[in-house]
């Protein structure tokens, strides 16, 4: 998946997955740790989304997120909060 679109996901050989994303502001490319993020499952496509705070400029970001990167980040241990 692309930075702007998603989230991809890598995994270190301590098992800690990193997520690479990238600040629509900024265009930063980062790596974040599941800490660094919160995923919203809404009850629709236009109310999932997950968030995070760029490193590098202090932009709050907020980025769709479809079945598979919702499968990833919870996959990956992301905080998550159920919307009604």
């Amino acid at each position: 998946m692309s930075p702007v679109s998603g989230t991809s996901v890598s995994s270190a050989s301590t098992g800690c997955v990193a997520f690479k994303a990238a600040c629509p502001d900024c265009s930063a490319r980062f790596e974040l740790d599941a800490a660094a993020l919160r995923l919203v499952i809404g009850g629709s496509r236009r109310t999932t989304f997950y968030s995070f705070t760029c490193p590098r400029c202090g932009a709050s970001v907020r980025k769709p997120a479809g079945e598979r990167i919702v499968e990833l980040l919870t996959g990956g241990g992301v905080s998550t909060l159920r919307s009604v």
